[in-house]
């Protein structure tokens, strides 16, 4: 890993620990939050997963559209760092843990 794709990497831990911890207090059902990226081809590679107790609470969340608020929550928080994404939908998936 290169010197810049470790500092680009140290920004998005930090930015997703925040969300993190803001999901854990905020959205029934949420777990974690992981993501991969390829740094070759950053921001666009970047893809985020959120992880969640079960099915029944990703249908939940996008029932109540709080899945919404959960992308742009993570959309903002990076771009607070300068990390901008190319398509929030495409690149935040909603999982169920496991």
């Amino acid at each position: 890993m290169r010197k810049t794709d470790k500092k680009i990497d140290n920004k998005l831990r930090g930015v997703l620990t925040d969300v993190c911890d803001i999901a854990l207090e905020t959205i029934p059902g949420y777990q974690w939050i992981t993501h991969t990226v390829k740094y070759d081809a950053f921001p666009a590679s970047l893809q985020v997963s959120c992880g969640f107790a079960s099915a029944d609470a990703i249908e939940q969340l996008q029932l109540e559209q709080q899945d919404v608020v959960l992308k742009k929550l993570i959309f903002k928080k990076l771009a607070a760092v300068d990390i901008n994404l190319k398509d929030v939908n495409k690149q935040v998936k909603l999982v169920v843990a496991k």
